[in-house]
């Protein structure tokens, strides 16, 4: 396990991030996931200043941002981050009807998911020739 580094000990670069991710978050401390990165300041630096801008609002609400990140935490078996973003997407407003549907969701997804590798299913043509989405102008 690694070593997390707490507040009181944190070097002032450091600090700087934790304030901004207490600011930011309205939080008295922050989360063990925080003080782990800490061990190497850059990163931890680098990986808040990607995370506000890729969770702040925008065409996505919130919510489904955090539902995102937990059915991403299933996939990838990340125990600490589907824990965090569940309690994150409950404090946004995720109901256990909401929750119930995420997990049916994502498990139909893996089912699918490893039924069609299994089979090498061949990609329809339709969906090989569907358009990208236009990119939204600055």
């Amino acid at each position: 396990m690694t070593r997390l580094v707490s507040y009181d000990e944190a070097p002032p670069e450091v600090r700087r991030v934790f304030d901004d991710i207490k600011r930011t978050r309205g939080v008295p401390d922050v989360n063990n996931f925080w003080k782990a990165l800490a061990i190497h300041p850059p990163t931890l630096e680098r990986v808040w200043q990607n995370l506000k801008q890729v969770m702040a609002p925008g065409a996505l609400d919130p919510l489904t941002k955090e539902m995102i990140y937990i059915a991403v935490s299933a996939a990838q078996g990340c125990e600490y981050c589907i824990a965090s973003h569940t309690a994150a997407a409950r404090a946004k407003g995720m109901t256990d009807a909401m929750y119930g549907e995420l997990l049916a969701v994502i498990g139909m997804a893996a089912e699918t998911n490893r039924l069609a590798q299994a089979l090498r299913v061949p990609v329809d043509a339709a969906f090989r020739a569907a358009p990208p989405p236009p990119i939204p102008k600055a």
